[in-house]
């Protein structure tokens, strides 16, 4: 492919985005960088989220997991039922939590107490990984439009050069029909 078709992309950019590469974004630079290399955008932004991860937020990631799962909610239903049928049908009056099972209104709000926090925790987690993916996503689009955006330009050059070579070829046959149009009248 001749020099015209292979675009510069920093020059181009100034075309494409209409401000000059000096004054792009971090992604737009990494975007054209990546074209101009025809690299891919080959980053998973959840492989690297997972990766920094301490252990206190994989904890927090499952345990959100858990309380929020039909799991969670019928061992815990069962739990309460047999609490209550435990202290108010099998113990009766030597029951050691009876009714309005002050206890169990403790330990209940122990366990949201606890659980709230941590499953902020893990949505404040999940709502990073979601920023970090939209930033990809983004960067995988800009690069898709770069290359887009450079295979028009190709095509516009190619397209140019064949016009050229036309118009030179249709010239010389113009040439060649006023010489013999020229040879025939002088005949």
């Amino acid at each position: 492919m001749s020099q015209a078709t292979t675009p510069d992309y920093l020059q181009a950019a100034a075309r494409w985005f209409g401000r000059g590469a000096e004054k792009l974004s971090q992604s737009e630079r990494k975007a054209l960088s990546l074209a101009a290399r025809r690299m891919p955008v080959n980053t998973d932004p959840n492989q690297a989220l997972d990766e920094q991860s301490s252990f206190g937020e994989r904890l927090a990631d499952k345990v959100a997991s858990f309380g929020g799962s039909w799991t969670f909610i019928l061992i815990f239903g069962g739990v309460l039922v047999s609490w209550t049928v435990l202290n108010t049908e099998i113990l009766g009056r030597t029951a050691f939590d009876p009714f309005p099972y002050i206890f169990l209104n403790l330990m209940l709000s122990m366990v949201a107490a606890l659980q709230a926090p941590i499953i902020m925790m893990s949505q404040n987690r999940q709502s990073a990984k979601d920023r970090r993916m939209a930033a990809h996503d983004y960067e995988v689009n800009l690069k898709a439009e770069l290359e887009i955006m450079a295979l028009h330009d190709k095509l516009d050059a190619l397209r140019n050069e064949q016009l050229s070579a036309l118009l030179l070829k249709q010239q010389e046959q113009i040439e060649l029909l006023g010489r013999l149009l020229a040879e025939r009248t002088t005949k």
